[in-house]
């Protein structure tokens, strides 16, 4: 692909993606957040195991920042005891990510990924009725 129509392509993809930004519920961002560390950590295992260390370590990089949002986002006054544990799994995630990149453990990068898709999991099975009213009383 040549470099117009690639950077044409990026400028398209951010457009899209500030779209879905901009209209999404806060329930909506968190999905998403999980998806694209998820996405991260699908790739960085990929760029691990054809030994491209700068886009490993750029993806795995990426991920940390996304679960450091998700981890900066959390209200323990108001979350209590399951934002606290929240809260010490995103720290858990980070560190095996890290732990990931600097010995080219694939399997960590596996347990991460496990970790954010149950995560993923719990937050789509929230039910509609549940994600609205949420909404309503903010």
């Amino acid at each position: 692909m040549n470099y117009s129509v690639n950077k044409g392509l990026k400028q398209y993809n951010q457009v899209v993606a500030q779209s879905a930004v901009g209209g999404a519920t806060p329930h909506r961002l968190i999905q998403m957040l999980l998806e694209g560390a998820i996405n991260k950590i699908t790739m960085a295992k990929g760029y691990m195991n054809h030994n491209d260390v700068p886009n490993k370590g750029s993806h795995i990089s990426w991920a940390i920042a996304i679960i450091g949002g998700l981890r900066g986002s959390l209200n323990k006054e108001a979350g209590g005891a399951i934002a606290q544990n929240l809260d010490d799994l995103y720290d858990y995630m980070c560190r095996r990510l890290v732990q990931a990149n600097l010995n080219n453990q694939p399997e960590l990068l596996d347990e991460v990924n496990a970790l954010l898709r149950e995560l993923k999991s719990g937050w789509d099975s929230i039910p509609i009725e549940v994600q609205q009213s949420a909404k309503a009383s903010e």
